[in-house]
């Protein structure tokens, strides 16, 4: 089982992931892989002499399309199990443009009003998406 915490922003000294809830024609949109068929946040793993931001804003593009946005960086969180834990940072962007989806893992972008049922990371995704709504910590 897979547990989560969130923290103040910058709680850590470093980050290892960047997770982005993102709001498109006020509904929240998710990405799909191409080897899925769930429904996952845009974010993945900070490059080598990236910031937090920086990884959020390529990893939106990449995994939504989109061209115009706000990012804004929320907390902190913590993920883990027995296996290991990872640290990272969450953001909300507000997207005003999408373009086309770049060529990469994934298959394609959709909005819901609220978080979809069938999630490629149900023990986390939900407890962040709790968190991202109530404006936590």
């Amino acid at each position: 089982m897979t547990y989560s915490k969130v923290f103040p922003l910058n709680t850590f000294p470093a980050h290892k992931y960047v997770v982005t809830f993102a709001r498109y024609q006020d509904k929240w949109l998710f990405s799909r892989h191409r080897s899925r068929t769930t429904w996952e946040t845009q974010g993945g793993h900070i490059e080598e002499g990236e910031t937090p931001l920086q990884a959020a804003r390529r990893e939106l593009y990449e995994e939504s399309g989109a061209t115009e946005f706000t990012i804004t960086p929320m907390f902190d969180y913590w993920a883990g199990d027995r296996t290991g834990s990872a640290v990272g940072v969450i953001f909300l962007a507000e997207i005003t443009q999408l373009g086309d989806l770049p060529n990469s893992e994934m298959a394609e972008v959709r909005t819901f009003g609220a978080l979809p049922d069938n999630l490629t990371y149900p023990e986390i995704t939900p407890f962040l998406y709790e968190a991202i709504t109530k404006g936590c910590p």
